[in-house]
């Protein structure tokens, strides 16, 4: 997902490498797995698999090289599951485990998105993931990895990348990276770590006007956010308004989404209901303890609760930007149906299907995409995104335009079965650019080398280190919630609207 400000290269929550933007739901060994055919009835393709019989025999007797079992077995599987749709995917026993991890927030890594380019020529970093050795090495999004400790990945599958790139805390792995701004590749040797992060950070962006970015969604997300809530109140009685910062946002738990979405909506209001072919894969998610309270968050009944209650009604404007996906998708979709906030920035990522994990056996399972989520009102976000209600353009936005990162881009994406065309003259949407665009190399490294140069050497993981002199988005956020006019060249549309 592409960088949008400058600050972006450097944000996101510590957390292991990252391979898909899933929503997670865990099913029991008990759940049904049987295949069926189209008419509904099981059967067994048995020239298929007599055919998938002789190459796996062929290929064990006559490969060049001897090959295990293992290796044949756990191919033929990944295949067959990565052949559906960029999401579904083996998980081995590391990946099993470090999928466990990453919905607590503590886990071992280097702190990046990636995905597979089309073209195979390399690993794609979708976002650095805030305060992990990526962040602080000064990845960014859109750089692309060639090398890992000087093997090509041109001969790697994504998964093997991924475990290239783990490892146990302390040791050191060295990336070769591309990036379209440099004119020679460069290397950077990052230091895996383990820690545990918040994915809740605030600020005050100017005397009643609270900021909070939501930087994924971890099983305590919606208790943090409530802590949070309950700090800004207090010290901020005459709040005005608040911005919610999800750019960036990769996803997480769908749980989560639902509680932090139902944290500004009100009670029993749906927030997502999902779609699917299986029996338990239709679902209906409302804000309601019953759908957002996880055993393992750390709270004791309902976190909600305890919330502030003029949350309930502040006014409100959301930011995203093609980084913003998943779980992060469903909140915007959420409150944008409500029109309980004001959604600004630039058009979501389109991750809009459910993964639900199926153990195959203590310690190996498989993440199969079973279902698509849809918004209160109806709305696919697949392949499509969340469009803002105000296209808010970061001054970065000419130089990256040419990084197609999107649900839709993907090699396999499930395509939207809700998408209605709307032609462009008919689209009224107001558009706000900013009066001068970073264009060249050197405007590009000077603006780095600034944000770096202020980034605290030590970051107080509560608080949000914002720069809103050079984030152009930020800035339009706070004037919108202010009630601030738009661009003139803007006024037209708003009033066509």
């Amino acid at each position: 997902m592409r960088l949008k400000t400058v600050n972006k290269f450097v944000i996101g929550i510590l957390c292991g490498v990252l391979v898909s933007l899933s929503i997670y739901s865990f099913a029991d060994n008990d759940s049904s797995v049987t295949g069926t055919t189209s008419s509904g009835n099981a059967a067994i393709p048995v020239d298929e698999i007599n055919n998938f019989a002789k190459v796996y025999a062929i290929t064990k007797s006559y490969y060049v090289e001897s090959v295990t079992d293992n290796k044949l077995i756990k191919g033929a599987i990944n295949g067959m599951l990565t052949n559906l749709d960029p999401h579904s995917t083996y998980l081995d026993q590391d990946d099993f485990k470090q999928l466990t991890e990453m919905t607590t927030g503590s886990f071992a890594g280097l702190g990046i998105e990636v995905n597979r380019e089309k073209d195979d020529s390399g690993i794609k970093i979708i976002a650095p993931i805030d305060g992990t050795p990526a962040y602080l090495a000064g990845i960014k999004s859109g750089d692309i990895i060639i090398k890992i400790d000087g093997q090509p990945v041109s001969g790697l599958t994504l998964d093997d990348a991924v475990k290239k790139m783990r490892g146990k805390v302390g040791t050191k792995v060295t990336l070769t990276i591309s990036r379209k701004s440099e004119l020679k590749p460069l290397e950077f040797t990052l230091t895996r770590a383990n820690i545990a992060v918040k994915s809740i950070k605030y600020a005050m962006l100017a005397p009643g006007y609270a900021y909070i970015r939501v930087t994924d969604f971890q099983s305590d997300t919606v208790t943090n956010l409530v802590s949070t809530l309950k700090i800004l109140a207090k010290q901020n009685p005459n709040l005005k308004g608040l911005v919610l910062d999800l750019r960036d946002d990769p996803g997480g738990i769908l749980q989560a989404a639902v509680g932090t979405a139902g944290a500004f909506l009100a009670q029993n209001d749906l927030v997502v209901y999902t779609s699917g072919r299986a029996p338990n894969s239709s679902q209906k998610f409302f804000d309601n303890p019953e759908y957002y309270t996880l055993a393992d968050d750390g709270s004791k009944g309902d976190p909600l609760a305890q919330e502030p209650v003029l949350f309930k009604t502040l006014p409100m404007v959301v930011l995203v930007n093609q980084g913003t996906a998943s779980a992060a998708e469903i909140v915007s979709g959420a409150l944008q149906d409500y029109k309980r906030a004001k959604i600004i920035g630039t058009t979501t990522f389109g991750k809009g299907s459910v993964q639900t994990v199926i153990p195959l056996s203590a310690d190996t399972a498989i993440k199969l995409t079973t279902a698509l989520y849809y918004t209160p009102k109806g709305r696919s976000i697949q392949a499509q995104g969340i469009k803002p209600d105000i296209i808010v353009h970061s001054e970065y936005d000419d130089l990256y335009d040419s990084w197609d990162i999107s649900e839709a881009s993907l090699d396999n994406h499930l395509n939207n079965p809700t998408t209605v065309q709307v032609s462009k003259d008919k689209d009224n949407t107001p558009i706000i650019t900013p009066p001068q665009q970073i264009s060249t190399q050197a405007q590009l490294k000077a603006k780095i080398k600034e944000q770096l140069n202020k980034t605290p050497k030590v970051v107080d993981q509560n608080i949000a280190n914002l720069d809103i002199k050079n984030d152009f988005q930020l800035q339009w956020a706070l004037n919108i919630i202010q009630g601030k006019p738009l661009p003139k060249q803007n006024v037209a549309k708003l009033v066509a609207q």
